[in-house]
């Protein structure tokens, strides 16, 4: 291609808007999913997320199903969940990576985006959780804590444990944030 095609191609994509926008600060990390593989949280740049730390033997664990439905119903929008596994509270993911993957695949179809377990609580948290702690004042207090975080990155919301992912007000919030800027 020669430089004149690509300058041109270049300018028609920054002027038709295609090009993203510089990542938000709150999405700029790297971290490992389930399998291993490096993700750069920047690719959700512009999805209104739902970020929440997750644990596969909580009284909780049960609602990976509905984060699975919400994803699913929201995923064509501009929506995604992104799990977090965590055995920072009463030990209640005590399994590997690959064990964590297959069970939530297993028993509730997730098909959502999982990163790799690591530690959300306050002060050991990942840096993208201690972003999200930090963005809130709200530490996680459980497993299944829930982050909503809007398309630009600038705006992020805390749901407790007991926030089901089917609450009518989350819903709501999910719903306004993706009518945003669209």
């Amino acid at each position: 291609m020669s430089v004149t095609k690509l300058l041109a191609l270049l300018f028609t994509l920054f002027f038709s808007g295609t090009i993203m926008a510089e990542c938000p600060k709150i999405l700029d990390y790297q971290m490992n999913n389930l399998e291993g593989h490096e993700v750069d949280l920047c690719q959700f740049s512009g999805k209104v997320i739902l970020a929440v730390n997750t644990a596969s033997k909580c009284g909780f664990t049960p609602q990976f199903e509905a984060l699975e439905e919400l994803h699913q119903e929201y995923k064509n929008r501009g929506f995604t969940v992104i799990g977090f596994p965590a055995n920072d509270f009463g030990g209640q993911e005590p399994g590997s990576n690959e064990e964590i993957k297959e069970f939530c695949e297993l028993n509730y179809g997730v098909k959502f985006p999982m990163m790799e377990k690591s530690s959300v609580k306050r002060h050991s948290a990942n840096p993208f959780f201690e972003q999200l702690i930090e963005s809130t004042g709200v530490a996680p207090k459980w497993n299944f804590y829930k982050y909503l975080i809007s398309r630009d990155g600038m705006e992020v919301f805390s749901y407790s444990s007991i926030t089901t992912p089917s609450s009518k007000k989350l819903i709501r919030k999910i719903e306004s944030l993706l009518e945003k800027d669209t």
